[in-house]
């Protein structure tokens, strides 16, 4: 089993990965690390600031290490945001019934009412260099461009509406 999730800046990717990988003992690929192995080493010329173009590089390489991981029938989490939308349209039949895609968005009601915690929770799990660009709008703008990118694809989002942590466990049982 391959288990994608994707989501919002901010909304807990990283910190439900790291509970899957506790409880279920699978390996998880962060794609942030990739990201930044692959800037660090000059492999690409592109930024942490070039979401759109992130995700078409990435992809292919995310789309076939997936691929590979079912082949071999071994488990694997995979997190982050550069996944594109039509996911899906990346792979055959054979596939698809191995990958449990998670989603994940903030209502904006919620993002109003808990934006000093989301902020606090940040670095929970790894450190951000700098989150001086984080504010409650443009969080509610990228749960936005999320929900309805994925919804528009035909995708489930499991939207954070008023419980985080009860949100987080049904996701992860």
């Amino acid at each position: 089993m391959v288990i994608i999730i994707t989501g919002a800046s901010h909304v807990g990717k990283t910190i439900l990965a790291q509970k899957m990988l506790e409880k279920n003992k699978y390996p998880y690929l962060s794609i942030d690390h990739l990201k930044m192995g692959l800037i660090r080493s000059g492999i690409t010329d592109l930024t942490p600031e070039d979401d759109d173009e992130l995700t078409e590089y990435l992809w292919p390489i995310v789309r076939e290490i997936i691929k590979t991981a079912i082949e071999n029938e071994q488990n694997l989490i995979v997190e982050g945001c550069y996944i594109p939308f039509d996911w899906r349209n990346s792979f055959d039949e054979q596939y698809l019934p191995s990958i449990r895609f998670i989603c994940l968005a903030m209502s904006d009601e919620y993002v109003d009412s808990h934006f000093e915690e989301i902020k606090s929770h940040s670095t929970d799990i790894e450190t951000r260099l700098d989150d001086s660009y984080c504010t409650a709008e443009q969080l509610k703008q990228d749960n936005h461009r999320i929900i309805y990118g994925f919804r528009s694809n035909g995708e489930q989002i499991t939207l954070i509406t008023e419980n985080y942590d009860d949100t987080i466990r049904g996701v992860s049982d």
